[in-house]
């Protein structure tokens, strides 16, 4: 059935745009031509989404005809096994058959997904529009003559990069560093704060290296490989690679017996809920954490180049912070002339109401480097001052330096999220999940404890006494769902996630809870 969705998916216009009937919406996929597929992707909305979906031909809700996994899975899963690593398996999809917010696996089981492949995907499984893309041709030359961009960059390169990337650029940033990953997008601009930090120190870019630099660099040691820092936060997650898992610090799991970095943490605000009945608490701890911050900023023993924080603590727990927090944050970076990287790997492109979650803040100064990827289905970090370019070339390289053919996807994502106003289809939404679940936890008290992500779209998370058995019993209701930290249960829905799938979600998170009670 799901590839009958696929196959004839329509765009469906939204009930509060009056569309006559004759100009109804064609399907991107099963348009006649390439000419009419186009017009039809042109389609623009002013409204947020009413009731009516975005794929006319998505499910109409989930659907369960085994156990998960079911007999099919379970031999596609041994058989895996043999040759790759199933342990952190959650399920085995079927991506042919999935469509919209709904992730199908072998066995005929349809799941309403609010994990989306841990908050990547953007606009659905099989959107139309990113299936028109990926026919054309500028994406195959870009798939089968994949360049080394920093040597060999292709000739529309920048026309890709401006009508997409840094057509949405955060305030304060008109230049990005494109790459592979969020770790690798954090470990460059890592790399790119210690070279702007040894040549502020140098006297400048036009300084050169000295003799004593490049020989002691090369047994690394100082002055060449200098002892400086990123300063990273308690529970933060920034990536597994060792530069990244460095400031890493949500999950012992996540580095044991790897060598680190010496870099320091501090403390990230643990805010208690709900936020309007603890206003003075928290406001003392968000005072106390700024001031462990600006004491091991100035005082750590490796001079701290950069800090790196998340907007929303996601891996670690989904754990907030004030706007005022993060202000005072940058006014202290600012003070001691270090450098501001905000991580919004996971919460940016849409998912909290606001394309970059820091724009919640209201930031006197823009953040140094944003890095990003995950619902950009590519990666790298913005930035806008021009010295965090290094000062000679082959600094910051390497053979991709990021994927053309992931760009031309972001854009035809960034294309999608405008056409539909989906960034405030996730505002909008988002207030009504978090309304029907605040309801939830009255009902059903401590089942939807510390619920969180108030004003914040989708990203909302609270936690359950009995988190791991939640999650599993999910599934048999038909819901694909996450977990973060010791007991958080983090949603993370796409942003074509409207208010009829946040419906379905209560009336299973309710029918679990009246279960748990």
């Amino acid at each position: 059935m799901a590839s009958l969705f696929r196959n004839t998916a329509r765009l469906r216009p939204l009930t509060r745009i009056a569309v006559p009937r004759h100009v109804a919406v064609r399907s991107l996929a099963s348009a006649s031509t390439p000419k009419q597929a186009t017009a039809a992707a042109a389609i623009q909305y002013d409204e947020p989404a009413s009731e009516a979906p975005f794929f006319e031909q998505e499910p109409a809700g989930p659907s369960i005809a085994t156990a998960i996994p079911g007999p099919k899975s379970k031999d596609a899963i041994t058989h895996l096994n043999k040759v790759f690593d199933t342990r952190s398996l959650n399920m085995l999809a079927d991506y042919k058959q999935s469509f919209g917010n709904y992730i199908a696996d072998l066995d005929g089981n349809i799941l309403l997904d609010v994990y989306a492949q841990i908050a990547s995907i953007p606009v659905g499984y099989n959107n139309p529009a990113l299936q028109l893309v990926s026919r054309s041709d500028e994406m195959i030359s870009a798939i089968i003559n994949r360049p080394a961009l920093g040597n060999f960059p292709q000739s529309d390169w920048s026309d890709i990069l401006e009508s997409g990337i840094l057509r949405v650029a955060p305030a304060g940033c008109n230049q990005v560093f494109t790459a592979m990953a969020g770790s690798d997008a954090n470990e460059t601009a890592y790399k790119a704060a210690f070279m702007w930090k040894a040549q502020t120190e140098r006297g400048g870019p036009e300084v050169d290296f000295t003799q004593d630099e490049m020989s002691s660099t090369m047994n690394n040691l100082a002055p060449g490989s200098p002892n400086f820092s990123i300063m990273s936060f308690k529970t933060g997650f920034h990536g597994r690679l060792f530069g990244s898992l460095s400031t890493t610090r949500s999950k012992a799991i996540h580095k044991l017996d790897i060598p680190a970095f010496d870099w320091p943490s501090c403390s990230f605000p643990m805010l208690k809920y709900p936020l309007h009945e603890h206003e003075v608490e928290n406001a003392a701890e968000e005072k106390r954490c700024l001031e462990e911050a600006e004491h091991v900023m100035s005082t750590y023993h490796n001079p701290v180049a950069a800090v790196v924080i998340e907007p929303i603590q996601s891996e670690g727990g989904d754990n907030h912070a004030s706007p005022a927090f993060f202000q005072g944050l940058r006014e202290i970076t600012k003070k001691h002339n270090v450098l501001l990287i905000v991580d919004e790997v996971q919460t940016g492109v849409g998912a909290t109401g606001k394309f970059w979650a820091h724009e919640h803040w209201n930031l006197s100064t823009p953040p140094d480097m944003v890095t990003f990827s995950k619902k950009a289905q590519t990666a790298g970090y913005y930035f806008g001052n021009p010295a965090l370019r290094p000062n000679k070339p082959y600094r910051q390289f390497n053979t991709w330096m990021g994927d053309p053919a992931r760009a031309i996807l972001f854009r035809a994502i960034i294309n999608e999220i405008e056409r539909l106003n989906l960034v405030e289809n996730t505002a909008v939404t988002g207030d009504y999940l978090y309304n029907g679940l605040e309801q939830l936890g009255q009902k059903y008290p401590g089942q939807f404890n510390n619920l969180r992500g108030k004003g914040q779209g989708t990203f909302i998370a609270f936690d359950h006494p009995k988190r791991d058995e939640f999650l599993l019993r999910a599934k048999t209701m038909g819901i694909n769902i996450g977990g973060s930290g010791a007991s958080a249960v983090r949603l993370r829905p796409m942003l074509i996630f409207q208010k009829h799938h946040a419906d379905i979600l209560l009336d299973r998170l309710r029918k679990m809870a009246a279960d748990l009670a």
